[in-house]
């Protein structure tokens, strides 16, 4: 089940009155949306939607009746039971996260960053720089994870040559457990242009 429609279940599901919306779907043979915003106390819009976000992730199916002349529909429920599996593996871009491997970095010259060490030494312990301008520029402070404060203690200065970020690494002696945060922080160094790449 891809994500954004496990969103969209949710979003059904979080309702204050799904319980109830589904005790009734699961008593009934079939229901209207009026009768069921009737039942439950509810505006008919609020039943209506309810019901439609059901039909869009096959739990109800939605048939068209016609009652003098005017027709409307009936919801039947479809499953007894609803099981949501989310492979959170599926969020990792792998593509993207080689190819940042092979980047060549170096901070970058006036960018304003400031890169704050750890009282223990060797590492950094957050970045602290600005984004926005005139009365809109705010601070913002990046605390980075031990891993991440390695590698950035021994990220190129912008006097320096460009280095890849896989022998950073290397050199940093990153296990390979950490490396996909490493890879996550140096993409939110570059979005906000504090290093720059070859």
């Amino acid at each position: 089940m891809d994500f954004q429609k496990i969103s969209r279940l949710g979003a059904i599901l979080s309702k204050d009155y799904a319980g109830n919306f589904f005790r009734l779907l699961v008593t009934y043979q079939d229901i209207s949306a009026s009768e069921a915003a009737s039942r439950l106390n509810l505006h008919i819009k609020t039943a209506q939607d309810f019901l439609d976000g059901c039909e869009e992730q096959n739990i109800v199916v939605k048939t068209e009746v016609f009652e003098k002349k005017r027709p409307y529909y009936r919801y039947k429920l479809l499953k007894s039971e609803l099981e949501i599996r989310i492979d959170l593996t599926a969020f990792a871009e792998k593509d993207a996260f080689e190819n940042k491997l092979m980047w060549k970095i170096r901070e970058k010259k006036n960018s304003g960053a400031l890169f704050k060490t750890a009282s223990a030494g060797n590492r950094i312990a957050s970045v602290h720089y600005f984004t926005g301008k005139g009365r809109e520029r705010k601070e913002r402070i990046l605390n980075v994870t031990k891993s991440q404060g390695i590698f950035l203690y021994h990220l190129p200065f912008p006097t320096e040559p460009h280095r890849e970020v896989q022998e950073i690494i290397k050199k940093a002696q990153i296990g390979a457990l950490y490396v996909p945060e490493v890879v996550d922080v140096i993409s939110v160094l570059h979005r906000n242009q504090l290093i720059e790449k070859a």
